[in-house]
């Protein structure tokens, strides 16, 4: 017998070829139809044709939300949009999301993030103008005429005194970047789970961390300046045009090594921040989340510090002529060989337009680490799921399975 489901069209042959167990028609009464055959009065031949949308047909309900609703749509449909309680995706982010990202969190929370960097900036400018007409010595004038022995004098007296005027500014400005650097963290962690935050709550919580921020700055800083030394300093010592270019590619060894490493270890104060890590494990942290992807990683931040330059270069113009203009300096005395000698209107009016670039740069910058650190994280770690749990956000239980 025929066990296959659904129903079986008229006339059909039984699958056991039992002929006896099909009905047949009685012979008509009247014996003008033909033998053995259905009646002439029969209905239209029907035809199978697919299935037709359900929602096509008049008076027919519109589709229900949920399995097998909505519109039909030709192909696979795209993957679902990421969540995003803060400032930034809960997935891997491209470079114009990390950029867009630092520059949305600053603007959710610039009293917050912009007011701390302004206090910093402002401060540490009045110490280096201070400095820079009390304490720092003045510029060694250089004789374009000079040659020899005396113009290699002239050029290692004119780079001690640029050395020496240098290092304290740029101490300072280490400082003032690493308090900024981290009260921003702190923000742009919030900012991620879409909470708001105030100075007095950001400052509680990087207020443990500046010192070892800053024994990590010191550390990074005395690495560099080693292996700039180890670099050069055999060529300095011989002392002759042969030691000259030994130095010449012993600094240019130095420079490929510093790169390197600081790439490696740019990602080491926001592990430090934000894991409670240590100086030394911060640092190998970094190198581990940057490795395999250090040329990306450098891209980044080549990037980052090129936006950083043009923004100081555009602002700095206008503040360096109106400063001249201010204080009477000549033009041709600011890129001559003798040193210029300003006054006090050339040292605030530059410093006014050095304020207005480190309150946006440091805030800026510590901004695109945080997120480049997170991004690396998710990339490697499946951090979107915990930030997404910590923003409580639905279905992102503690069941949840790691990607």
């Amino acid at each position: 017998m025929n066990d296959s489901p659904g129903w079986a069209s008229p006339g059909s042959a039984p699958s056991d070829g039992k002929e006896k167990a099909i009905p047949r028609p009685s012979d008509p009464q009247d014996g003008s139809g033909p033998t053995g055959q259905w009646s002439p009065e029969q209905p239209p031949p029907g035809q199978w044709s697919p299935p037709s949308n359900p929602g096509s047909g008049p008076g027919t309900r519109p589709p229900t939300p949920g399995w097998g609703g909505g519109p039909r749509r030709q192909g696979w449909a795209g993957p679902p949009a990421a969540a995003k309680p803060g400032v930034i995706p809960l997935r891997p982010l491209s470079l114009g999301e990390i950029l867009d990202g630092s520059v949305s969190a600053l603007r959710a929370h610039w009293r917050t993030a912009l007011g701390f960097s302004l206090t910093v900036s402002v401060i540490t400018q009045i110490a280096v103008i201070l400095m820079q007409r009390y304490l720092l010595p003045e510029p060694t004038s250089i004789d374009p005429n000079a040659t020899g022995a005396e113009a290699l004098r002239q050029t290692a007296d004119s780079a001690r005194s640029t050395l020496i005027s240098l290092a304290p500014v740029s101490l300072l400005s280490m400082i003032a970047t690493l308090f900024t650097a981290s009260v921003v963290t702190v923000i742009i962690s919030r900012s991620v789970l879409g909470r708001p935050t105030t100075l007095a709550d950001s400052w509680a919580e990087a207020r443990p961390r500046v010192l070892p921020l800053l024994g990590l700055t010191v550390l990074v800083a005395v690495i560099m300046a080693a292996i700039m030394a180890v670099g050069i300093g055999p060529g300095l010592l011989l002392g002759s045009e042969a030691g000259a270019a030994l130095a010449f590619l012993g600094f240019a060894a130095a420079c490929v090594v510093m790169l390197w490493l600081n790439v490696s270890f740019a990602l080491a104060a926001p592990a430090l921040m934000l894991e409670r890590q240590s100086i030394v494990a911060a640092l190998r942290r970094s190198a581990k989340l940057v490795r395999g992807a250090w040329w990306r990683t450098f891209g980044i931040l080549a990037l980052t510090y090129l936006l950083t330059f043009l923004l100081t270069f555009l602002v700095s113009i206008p503040f360096t002529a109106i400063a001249v203009i201010a204080d009477g300096t000549e033009v041709s005395d600011l890129f001559g060989g003798t040193a210029p000698s300003v006054g006090w209107p050339f040292l605030i009016v530059t410093g006014i337009g050095e304020v207005i670039v480190s309150t946006l740069i440091y805030p800026f910058v510590a901004g695109v680490m945080a997120l480049l650190y997170m991004d690396q994280r998710i990339r490697r770690e499946a951090l979107d799921l915990d930030l997404a749990r910590a923003a409580g956000l639905p279905g992102y239980g503690d069941n949840t399975p790691r990607s």
